[in-house]
């Protein structure tokens, strides 16, 4: 591909509607254009690296025994209704109607359609198991699309069911696909981590994130320095310190503390440290008010909350709410004699003696609280955030922190969607038995996107080289001199010849406007021809991840170009 012909517009200065790195040098490179909120165009060099990602998956889910079909984005509401997603599922759902006023939704994931699919044409366990898998575009209506590719509307996915006989079948099917994953994000020469992870509305039993590790990830991610236990933190699991205290229990007061609505607040008023004041906030569900108690130097863990109610909706109850609940302004909040409401507790906050909480009542709080004595919580359990230096759930050593973007999740579905849509089978008795289930998914332009937030200076992208959009650039000094470009020319086509993705600047650009783009673009090479090629037969190879700079005679170039590209490409997948 000659540069001169390649549509790829550059821009030398940082799009105003561009907040992370790789949002800011997708539209820089050339390589993505925005076509409304979430939803982008692909040009040639950004949908070259996509289709590179998509082959490395469907290389390794063919590996697995995995076969690729291709399921419609437009899915009628009848599948969701039965399944009992079309009324839950949420705002993000794209809705529709077509001329006959019936109702349809623009797919954002295929468990429905993929059940129905196989329960209409799997009778016998001889048919099974299946791993089927397409990858398209899915359909989001993301409250506040942003930050580029990494949470848009529209994006490509991969996603692959797995249908089993039993849990056995799905343990393998479930291995098979973490097996594979893995290989596919070493293969895009990605530097990740697999954790645990709540399953969120695809529901199912089990589930792990693959994370690509960058500073940049809207995800937290904690793990152990002394085991294998890593989890995102809305699934991280609290330790307890079963131990009770010794502390003789008081008798509780009300104080007066006003103005103190705060923890800090609170704590600088009393003069009591965080760890003895119980935090409590009041949270709308759709089945109404529920009060969630934490020790006061904890956060709580709002996904874990949501799963112990089994909530569909949870958010932070407004000021009217709280002041009917407790007859105060907000801020004073508390378990004890608290009327109408569910109230739920951090398992920490049952050990917690003579403790500080709301009373219920503006400017006053409540000293000498016991939880047991002095109120009982309709549930105990987990619901804090964990965070860095709180000891592993496995092994007691410590945990530490980092953040992550997920590109991948693979799921435990069991009989969730095979038994709300009847996806049967007989087996080996003529026995009608539930198929089991798993569901598996990589975001494609979301791995792009993570690639580039893990791989980039100052100057621009740095691609690994097995999803570089092309493997090397050749650069002439000067498009004018008939002698470089004639040598530019002959390296292009025998680099290409022996399999090398070349690219060949021929523009009339100056050499620092060259090698500005091909920085900017992140070609993993640089070849550059100027006058030591003519005079001395020598030409320059720059290596764009580490600036390292080695020469060539101009005839034993090409094998050593393509020995680098080859070793670099057998680093990925060993």
């Amino acid at each position: 591909m000659r540069l001169s012909e390649l549509l790829a517009p550059t821009l030398r200065e940082v799009p105003a509607e561009a907040e992370v790195i790789s949002h800011i040098l997708m539209l820089r490179a050339g390589m993505i254009r925005k076509v409304a909120s979430g939803v982008y165009t692909y040009l040639p060099l950004g949908y070259r690296v996509i289709k590179k990602v998509i082959e490395i998956i469907r290389e390794e889910m063919d590996n697995k025994g995995g076969q690729e079909l291709m399921l419609p984005i437009i899915q009628p509401a009848e599948l969701w209704l039965e399944s009992g997603r079309w009324n839950v599922y949420g705002d993000e759902l794209f809705r529709l109607r077509d001329r006959h006023g019936r109702d349809f939704a623009l797919g954002p994931t295929h468990e429905e359609i993929i059940t129905d699919l196989v329960r209409n044409e799997v009778r016998s366990y001889k048919q099974l198991p299946l791993l089927l898998y397409q990858i398209q575009n899915k359909y989001r209506d993301e409250r506040r699309p942003r930050f580029g590719l990494m949470r848009g509307r529209e994006f490509i996915m991969q996603d692959l069911y797995s249908f089993d006989r039993d849990e056995a079948g799905l343990e393998l099917s479930y291995r098979k696909m973490y097996e594979a994953y893995s290989r596919v994000f070493s293969r895009c020469g990605l530097k990740f981590r697999v954790v645990e992870a709540d399953p969120g509305a695809i529901g199912g039993s089990s589930t792990h994130e693959f994370m690509v590790m960058a500073d940049s990830g809207e995800a937290a991610i904690v793990f152990c320095e002394s085991c294998e236990y890593a989890a995102n933190v809305e699934k991280a699991e609290a330790v307890v310190d079963e131990q009770t205290s010794a502390e003789e229990m008081l008798a509780w007061e009300e104080v007066s503390t006003p103005g103190a609505r705060s923890i800090e607040e609170v704590s600088s008023f009393l003069k009591v440290d965080p760890q003895r004041i119980i935090k409590s906030l009041v949270y709308q569900t759709e089945d109404g008010i529920v009060l969630a108690l934490v020790r006061g130097d904890r956060e709580i863990n709002e996904v874990k909350l949501q799963n112990v109610l089994d909530s569909l909706r949870l958010f932070m109850a407004d000021e009217r709410s709280v002041a009917e609940l407790t007859g105060a302004e907000p801020g004073f909040a508390g378990p004890v004699n608290i009327k109408g409401v569910r109230v739920i507790a951090d398992q920490e906050v049952m050990l917690m003696r003579n403790a500080v909480t709301g009373a219920n009542k503006t400017d006053t709080h409540i000293i000498n609280v016991n939880p047991g004595r002095d109120f009982i919580p309709d549930k105990v359990a987990d619901i804090r955030l964990v965070k860095a230096g709180d000891p592993c759930p496995r092994c007691r050593g410590k945990l530490s922190e980092a953040r992550g973007i997920e590109v991948g999740q693979v799921f435990k579905l069991g009989t969730k969607y095979s038994k709300a849509l009847g996806a049967k089978f007989l087996d080996e008795n003529g026995k009608e038995q539930l198929m089991v289930m798993g569901c598996y998914g990589i975001g494609v332009s979301r791995t792009v996107a993570a690639a580039i937030e893990q791989n980039h200076d100052d100057d621009g992208i740095i691609w690994p080289m097995p999803i570089a959009p092309y493997h090397a650039v050749i650069i002439p000094v000067s498009a004018k001199d008939k002698d470089q470009m004639k040598i530019a020319e002959s390296l292009y086509i025998s680099l290409t010849a022996q399999g090398v993705e070349a690219v060949i600047d021929d523009r009339n650009e100056r050499p620092g406007v060259k090698f500005k783009d091909a920085d900017l673009i992140g070609f993993p090479l640089r070849i550059v021809i100027g006058s030591k090629a003519v005079e001395e037969g020598v030409v320059e190879i720059r290596h764009r991840r580490n600036g390292n700079v080695q020469t060539a005679k101009i005839e034993s170039a090409v094998p050593l170009i393509k020995k680098i590209v080859e070793d670099e490409i057998a680093e990925s997948l060993a």
